[in-house]
């Protein structure tokens, strides 16, 4: 009996350890998964953030290409409007020239009539009578009328038969009565 006895009055340690160290695993085990469900919320909302940026960059991208394009474009545009202007300076440039040969050519025959050719000529300048003017070169209806003193209408309605977009130097313009 001694050995029964011996075993019951002796306190084993051993299941108070296996108790705590249970007791130990189980608050580790949680809050190992109460991190893991933290790790796992985080992971996600990276995901989502991750996501976010990659639809941004396709966005950046179309904008980029897009914004190449219009580049692309002004810069032809801009080429184009500089080849126009160029035409359109040249076009200036030539009907300048054709009007200094067209007003030389006007004035040319006036200078030889006038110069007599050699002083011979019985040709003379026309001459204004009273109420009359003389075209000279550059006059235009409006500009007879002011130096005149009277106004376009009254210059019109006195010279029904006169083409005014045709002057000619040394044709006669009747002035109308004040």
């Amino acid at each position: 009996m001694d050995t029964i006895s011996r075993e019951s009055n002796e306190t084993s340690y051993l299941p108070i350890a296996a108790l705590i160290l249970g007791l130990l695993g189980g608050i580790f085990a949680g809050v190992a998964f109460f991190k893991v469900r933290a790790l796992e919320k985080s992971v996600t909302a990276q995901t989502a953030l991750g996501a976010r940026v990659q639809e941004l960059e396709g966005q950046v991208r179309t904008a980029v290409a897009t914004s190449e394009k219009a580049t692309e474009r002004i810069t032809k545009v801009a080429s184009d409007t500089n080849s126009a202007f160029g035409q359109v300076g040249e076009a200036i440039g030539a009907i300048r020239a054709d009007i200094t040969k067209v007003q030389e050519s006007m004035t040319r025959p006036v200078a030889a009539a006038s110069s007599g050719g050699g002083g011979n000529s019985t040709a003379a300048a026309p001459v204004a009578a009273a109420g009359e003017y003389i075209v000279k070169s550059g006059d235009t209806g409006s500009k007879i009328a002011r130096n005149a003193g009277v106004t376009l209408s009254e210059l019109l309605a006195a010279n029904p038969g006169v083409n005014w977009n045709r002057l000619n130097v040394g044709q006669v313009v009747k002035i109308p009565g004040k």
